[in-house]
């Protein structure tokens, strides 16, 4: 497959916004979302904005999707779909779609049964929003090799190192556990913290303590500053968090496999959610915890 060298980015959020302002640059770019700033952000370095998801994707040789839910994946699929098949019947032009939301693996096959499969790739992206401006987040990705290896200057655009995972089922499963087990650390750290700090252990002893032991970890040493400050900017917010460990419990469940610590994690993530701090940053888990952050 050949580099793409047309492309449109559709859903403009703090990962897609980063991934289009990132390309912009070094390709032809066009994008799409709901929310005209979005657009605008993209614009001013150096993309050209589209009114609908239908023209973003005219002529594109590559689709890249960022979306908040697997049921806006599906939609935009659904739409996008049969436009690609006329292009490719008339003109004989292939175009390669490339989800980044982070979904369930049926999501994924759905996609790849409407587009085709050899033309459906997954492209998971790790860390946050600050890293994908960055253009440093790994990126998992699954999908066809032969389509994967035309895409190596656009994985080199938007991030750090890639990780190949088999098909896109393999990568958005493996997005899923990862933000499983990291927000299941995240709700532990939580209690850790809370609980140390009720013992009069003071924050700064407390983090140079833990970070010589087993119990430090990625989420400890990104969110653990967070908590202390009482900084809960939304990098991920609770719900997007609850989504995807609701779909990742339930895709453990379909394979017969027992996640219940995962499940406690996502239990967490769910009050935090109904004492109202949905669209704070996961971290807010720490005011389930410790109610007294609640009035911050």
């Amino acid at each position: 497959m050949k580099t793409p060298k047309r492309i449109a980015v559709i859903g403009l959020g703090r990962m897609g916004g980063a991934l289009a302002r990132n390309l912009a640059p070094h390709f032809e770019v066009i994008v799409h979302d709901l929310d005209d700033a979005a657009i605008a952000r993209c614009v001013a370095a150096g993309a050209t904005g589209a009114s609908s998801s239908l023209e973003a994707a005219d002529d594109a040789d590559l689709v890249v999707s960022s979306l908040p839910m697997p049921a806006h994946v599906i939609e935009l699929y659904e739409t996008l779909a049969p436009h690609l098949a006329t292009r490719r019947a008339e003109t004989g032009a292939e175009t390669i779609v490339m989800d980044t939301s982070t979904v369930d693996p049926d999501t994924a096959t759905r996609v790849a049964e409407l587009v085709g499969r050899s033309r459906s790739v997954a492209c998971l992206l790790g860390k946050g929003p600050a890293q994908a401006e960055a253009g440093e987040v790994p990126l998992f990705v699954g999908g066809p090799d032969e389509v994967l290896d035309g895409l190596g200057p656009v994985f080199d655009r938007i991030g750090a190192r890639v990780h190949r995972l088999g098909s896109v089922e393999a990568a958005a499963s493996f997005k899923l556990v990862s933000n499983l087990i990291g927000m299941t650390n995240l709700a532990v750290l939580a209690e850790g913290y809370t609980l140390c700090r009720d013992a009069g252990v003071a924050d700064d002893a407390f983090t140079s303590a833990l970070a010589d032991t087993g119990g430090w970890s990625a989420q400890a040493e990104v969110r653990l500053p967070w908590m202390i400050a009482d900084d809960f900017d939304p990098r991920f917010a609770v719900r997007l968090g609850l989504k995807d460990l609701a779909l990742t419990v339930a895709m453990a469940a379909r394979r017969g496999i027992a996640t219940p610590v995962g499940a406690a994690g996502m239990s967490q993530l769910a009050s935090a959610a109904a004492h109202g701090h949905g669209d704070d940053d996961v971290n807010a888990v720490l005011k389930v915890v410790d109610p007294g952050r609640n009035d911050v």
